[in-house]
């Protein structure tokens, strides 16, 4: 009779290994699916209060601005929704809070080229100097 030493063991080491690592991918997998951005132009009272930050009087505020249009950038959104500074749509933006699927971050670092953009050339000075 076998004592407890001479157990089979169900995985070798190697497939062991795997199975960890294929339980972290769905762990990772689960976790990412549970984290889904939040789109303020799309979202109901209840999804914008998922958002940690956004309370029931701030989702209210966004919804009653949103009625007289749909936010067409976080500038527009941090004009329009009274108590909402840059501070906090970066916050929001990095619990999930997006403006037409762009987060906070990628407004910003898109701003100066759009404003680039729009800025007429500058005039140079075609007067010849006299010596």
């Amino acid at each position: 009779m076998p004592d407890g030493s001479d157990m089979l063991l169900f995985f070798t080491p190697k497939e062991t290994l795997m199975l960890k690592k294929w339980l972290a991918g769905c762990s990772l997998l689960f976790a990412s699916l549970t984290w889904a951005a939040v789109d303020v132009n799309k979202a109901s009272e209840a999804d914008l209060q998922q958002v940690k930050g956004i309370g029931p009087a701030t989702a209210t505020k966004i919804l009653e601005e949103r009625k007289s249009g749909n936010f067409k950038s976080w500038d527009d959104f941090i004009t329009r929704v009274k108590g909402v500074g840059n501070a906090n749509a970066d916050a929001f933006s990095k619990n999930g809070l997006t403006v037409d699927g762009r987060t906070y971050k990628d407004a910003a670092t898109s701003t100066p080229a759009q404003k680039k953009e729009n800025t007429p050339p500058a005039q140079t000075n075609t007067k010849a100097v006299k010596n």
